[in-house]
């Protein structure tokens, strides 16, 4: 499995905009075999003088391949080539992509 976590930082009272842009169900995402999950959560963060929120987005796949499917696919590279062309939101801060192969999980039967 791999797993691709995405941290954007925005100004404080900004995460929900984000939270609309990748918590919606289905799109052309889920329709890449190998898809799993997509999770959105968010934090607060509190430090000197600078209140902001992280936003992690986390999308799992069954493989690598799976992911680079998804990466080749005709609807992210027309998502991301649309975004070139816009200016970045003031409200966006940072943003940060880490991919990390699963070695071990655990799962309890309900």
């Amino acid at each position: 499995m791999l797993v691709q976590l995405r941290k954007i930082t925005v100004k404080e009272g900004f995460s929900e905009k984000i939270v609309e842009r990748f918590g919606k169900p289905g799109g052309p995402m889920s329709e890449i075999p190998g898809f799993i999950d997509r999770s959105v959560m968010v934090k607060k963060n509190r430090k000197k003088g600078e209140e902001t929120e992280e936003v992690i987005v986390m999308v799992r796949w069954e493989s690598e391949e799976a992911w680079k499917t998804w990466e080749k696919s005709p609807a992210h590279i027309e998502g991301h080539r649309n975004k070139r062309t816009q200016e970045k939101p003031e409200y966006l801060l940072d943003t940060e992509v880490s991919m990390y192969l699963v070695k071990t999980t655990e799962q309890v039967e309900v």
